[in-house]
C-alpha cells in the first residue's frame, strides 16, 4: 500500500511525504504530470494526493484526475490547492475526487482525510477479494463427468483474452463459470462487472453501459468504464436492445466509446464474457440479434450443464449450501439422510442450481433445528394422512395389465437410477441390488437400448 504525492512545489511534497512516512505509510513523489502517470503505470498507488496547479506540466490536476478515474477508478484521489475556492472543490468532486483540502492545510485534517481514504481503498480491495473467493461457492463444486468436462473447458480459456459465450439453462451457474474464468486469469485483481441485460430498462441501457456527462453532476462512469482492465460479463445478452447491440459491437471493435452527453473518447481494456439461455441463431433469424455481434461474442462457445446432467453432484452441492446458510445466516447445520439424498437426486430441477439452493434454504428455515434432513421435508414429498399413503396410479397406468404396468414401472425406475448415478451402470446395479450383467439383460428386455430421457444411449454409460 503506497501513497503517491503529486505537487510542483518540492517543499510541499517532501513535507507531506515526511509526515506520512512518520505515520508508517509508503510514499512516492512526483513533480509533474509525466512523472505522475509514469508512477501510476509502474504500480497503481492505494491513494493519490494531487495538487490542482502544476507548473511546467503537460496536464493540470483536473486532467490527471480525469485520467486516473478513467483508467484506475478504484484509486481515491485527494485534491490540494493553494488557490482553492468552492468552484474548484465542486469541480474536483464532480470529476470523482475523494475529498478536497486547501493550502495551507492543517496536518491533523490531512491525516483524517488520508486515513479515511486509505480505509476506502482497503475496503475496495477486500470487496474485490471477496468477489474472487465467491468463485469457490457451490456452483463450482462437483465430481460428475459433466462438471469435469465444463471445468476442463473453463481452464483452457482462463489464460487467454478470447471472448467466451456461455450457454445453458436458467440457474445452471453461467455467471459462476464466468467468475471462475476471471478469478483464474491475469485479470483476477481487476474488476468483474455484470451487465444484467434483462433487468436494465432499454431506454437506460446506453447510459448504464457508457456513463454520462452533465453540467450538474459531471462525469458518471458507466459499467464499461468501471470494468476497465478487467472483465465485463453480459448476462443474458439476447435481451440487449438492438440499438445498443450495434454500439457494443463498435466498442468491441474500437475498444473505445463516448459517454452519453459527452464528447471525449474513453478508451477501455476489457475481456468480454457473455451468456444466454436462448438460441441466438434463432434470435438472429427473427431479427432480434445482430449476426455481427454474435460472431464477435461467440469466439469460444462453452455449454454449462444443467443440474439434471450432473445429478451425482447434488449431495455435495446440497451439503455446501447447508454449510453456507449455517455460516452466513445462522441456520441449523443439518446433515442429509440417505433417503433425502436419493430424493434430491431424483427430483425435477427446472431451476437448476438456483432452485436447489432455494430448496435447501426453505428446508433449513421451516424444518427441525436438529437431526438430519428427512425426505418428507423436501417439497412435494410432505407426509400425507395415513389413509392416503398408498401409491396413486394414473388412469393410464391403472388401465394396463399387471405385466405391462410392472414393465413400465421398472423401465422408469431404472432410467431414474441410471440418471441419478450419471450413467454409471456399476453404481446403478449396486444400488438396485442386481448383478451388472443382470441389469444389462433387464434393460435390454425392457427395450432400453436407445437413449434415455437425458438423451444418452447405453453405449455411453460408464461401467
Amino acid at each position: 500500500m503506497s501513497i503517491l504525492i503529486v505537487d510542483d512545489e518540492q517543499d510541499i511534497r517532501e513535507l507531506i511525504g515526511d509526515i506520512l512516512r512518520d505515520e508508517g505509510y509508503a510514499v512516492r513523489l512526483a513533480a509533474n504530470s509525466d512523472q505522475c502517470m509514469a508512477e501510476i503505470n509502474v504500480d497503481p498507488p492505494s491513494l493519490m494526493i494531487l495538487d490542482i496547479w502544476l507548473k511546467d506540466s503537460r496536464m493540470d490536476g483536473i486532467d490527471i484526475l480525469k485520467a486516473v478515474k478513467r483508467d484506475n477508478p478504484d484509486i481515491p484521489v485527494v485534491i490540494i490547492s493553494g488557490h482553492g475556492n468552492i468552484e474548484i472543490a465542486v469541480a474536483a468532486i464532480k470529476q470523482g475526487a475523494y475529498d478536497f483540502i486547501e493550502k495551507p492545510f492543517n496536518i491533523d485534517q490531512l491525516m483524517v482525510v488520508v486515513g479515511r481514504a486509505m480505509e476506502t481503498s482497503r475496503l475496495r480491495r477486500e470487496n474485490q477479494e471477496l468477489r474472487r473467493r465467491d468463485v469457490a461457492s457451490a456452483e463450482m463444486l462437483g465430481s460428475s463427468a459433466a462438471f469435469k468436462a465444463l471445468k476442463a473447458n473453463l481452464d483452457k480459456v482462463t489464460k487467454s483474452n478470447g471472448r467466451v459465450m456461455l450457454t445453458g439453462e436458467p440457474g445452471s451457474g453461467k455467471e459462476m463459470a464466468a467468475r471462475y474464468i476471471h478469478s483464474n486469469s491475469s485479470r483476477a485483481s481487476a474488476p468483474f462487472v455484470v451487465v444484467s441485460s434483462a433487468t436494465i430498462e432499454p431506454e437506460r441501457m446506453e447510459e448504464v453501459l457508457f456513463g454520462r456527462e452533465t453540467p450538474e453532476r459531471g462525469v458518471e462512469p458507466g459499467l464499461l468504464e468501471q470494468a476497465h482492465g478487467g472483465v465485463i460479463y453480459f448476462d443474458e445478452v439476447a435481451d440487449m436492445p438492438l440499438g445498443t447491440q450495434s454500439k457494443i459491437l463498435r466498442v468491441l471493435t474500437e475498444q473505445q466509446f463516448t459517454r452519453v452527453g459527452g464528447a471525449d473518447k474513453v478508451r477501455v481494456d476489457l475481456r468480454v464474457i457473455s451468456s444466454t439461455c436462448r438460441d441466438l441463431r434463432a434470435e438472429i433469424g427473427m431479427g432480434r440479434f445482430r449476426q455481427e455481434l454474435y460472431d464477435r461474442l461467440n469466439v469460444v462457445p462453452i455449454t454449462v450443464p444443467s443440474l439434471a446432467d450432473r445429478r451425482e453432484d447434488i449431495p455435495e452441492l446440497a451439503r455446501h449450501y447447508i454449510d453456507w446458510f449455517h455460516k452466513t445466516q445462522g441456520l441449523p447445520a443439518r446433515d442429509l439422510t440417505p433417503e433425502a439424498e436419493t430424493m434430491l437426486q431424483t427430483m425435477a430441477w427446472p431451476g437448476n442450481i438456483r432452485q436447489l439452493r432455494n430448496v435447501i434454504e426453505r428446508v433449513l428455515i421451516l424444518g427441525d433445528s436438529t437431526g438430519p434432513i428427512e425426505a418428507h421435508e423436501l417439497p412435494g414429498n410432505e407426509p400425507r394422512p395415513e389413509a392416503e399413503t398408498g401409491i396413486l396410479l394414473s388412469g393410464a397406468v391403472a388401465a394396463l395389465p399387471l405385466r405391462e404396468a410392472r414393465e413400465l414401472f421398472e423401465r422408469e425406475y431404472l432410467l431414474t437410477q441410471i440418471n441419478r448415478f450419471g450413467g454409471n451402470i456399476s453404481r446403478t446395479a449396486s444400488f438396485v441390488g442386481m448383478e451388472r450383467s443382470a441389469l444389462h439383460r433387464k434393460l435390454k428386455s425392457l427395450g432400453v437400448v436407445g437413449a434415455n430421457r437425458g438423451g444418452r444411449g447405453l453405449g455411453d454409460y460408464d461401467e
